[in-house]
C-alpha cells in the first residue's frame, strides 16, 4: 500500500455521492480537442483569403490622356480575331476610358495597347497539416485508472496507476499524426505594351503575376487586368505587391 501511495499525487474523495474527478477530466479533454480543431478549420479558411501577385511597370514619356486614342491589340497573333480574347480586351478599353483615353480603331488611334495573356500548368505542392497531440495523462497509448483505499482516518482516498495501453484514455487519429495533403498551384499573368503606332516607340510595358490554385483564366485574366491598372501608370520600374481574390467571391468591377 505504501508503494501504491508513492506512485502519483493523491486526491481526497469529497464523498460518496460526490461527482469524480474523472469527469471534469473527460470534458477537460473533449474541450480541448474541440478548440485545436477550431483551430484547424481557422486554418482552412486561411486557405481562401486573397492571393498575393505582383505587378511589374515601366513606362517612357506615356502621354497624358486627353485627345489621345487608343485600341487593343493581340500580342499574340494566335488570339487576334478570338472571342476569348476580345472578353478580356473590352476590360481592359473599359480602364483605359476611365483614365480618359478615347477608344479607336487600331487603323487610326495615337496608341496601341498591346495584351497579351496566360496560365501554366500548375505545379504540385504537400503541405502537413502538423497536428499531433499527446497528453501525458490522457495519452491514447498509455492510460491510468483509478485507486481507492482507506485511510488510517477511515477517510477514502484515490490515486492513479498506469494501465495498460488503450484503457481509459481517449484515441483520436486527427491528434495522433500529421496529416499529409498535396494540391496544384498555377501562375498566370498578363502582359501590357502601349506602342505610338505612327513611329512605333514603345511608351510603357506592364506584367502582373498571380499564384494560385484556379487556372480559371476568366476568373484570372480580369483580376490581374484590375491590378495592372490600380494606380496605373505607377512608379517606373517599381514591383508592387496586389491580391487577387478567392474564387468563390464576385470579381470587382470598376
Amino acid at each position: 500500500m505504501q508503494k501504491l501511495h508513492s506512485r502519483l499525487r493523491v486526491c481526497e474523495l469529497p464523498n460518496r455521492s460526490g461527482v469524480f474527478a474523472m469527469n471534469d477530466l473527460t470534458k477537460t479533454a473533449r474541450a480541448l480537442r474541440l478548440t485545436v480543431l477550431a483551430l484547424a478549420l481557422a486554418g482552412l479558411a486561411a486557405c481562401a483569403s486573397p492571393f498575393r501577385a505582383d505587378v511589374s511597370r515601366f513606362q517612357s514619356q506615356l502621354p497624358a490622356p486627353q485627345g489621345q486614342s487608343f485600341a487593343v491589340v493581340a500580342e499574340d497573333p494566335a488570339l487576334a480575331g478570338g472571342l476569348e480574347f476580345a472578353r478580356y480586351a473590352e476590360d481592359v478599353t473599359a480602364h483605359m476610358a476611365e483614365l480618359g483615353y478615347t477608344p479607336a480603331t487600331a487603323e487610326t488611334a495615337d496608341l496601341l495597347v498591346r495584351f497579351d495573356y496566360g496560365v501554366d500548368n500548375g505545379r504540385e505542392r504537400v503541405t502537413s497539416s502538423g497536428f499531433g497531440y499527446h497528453d501525458p495523462f490522457w495519452s491514447p497509448w498509455y492510460s491510468y485508472r483509478p485507486v481507492v483505499w482507506l485511510g488510517r482516518d477511515g477517510r477514502r482516498y484515490v490515486s492513479y496507476v498506469p494501465s495498460r495501453a488503450w484503457g481509459y484514455g481517449w484515441y483520436d487519429p486527427f491528434f495522433s499524426r500529421n496529416d499529409v495533403s498535396s494540391y496544384t498551384v498555377y501562375t498566370s499573368g498578363i502582359e501590357l505594351k502601349i506602342d505610338r503606332r505612327a513611329t512605333g516607340e514603345r511608351l510603357f510595358e506592364g506584367r502582373a503575376e498571380a499564384v494560385s490554385t484556379s487556372n480559371r483564366l476568366q476568373y484570372l485574366v480580369p483580376n490581374l487586368v484590375e491590378a495592372m491598372f490600380t494606380d496605373f501608370p505607377g512608379n517606373s520600374g517599381e514591383t508592387v505587391r496586389i491580391s487577387i481574390k478567392p474564387e468563390d467571391q464576385p470579381v470587382k468591377r470598376r
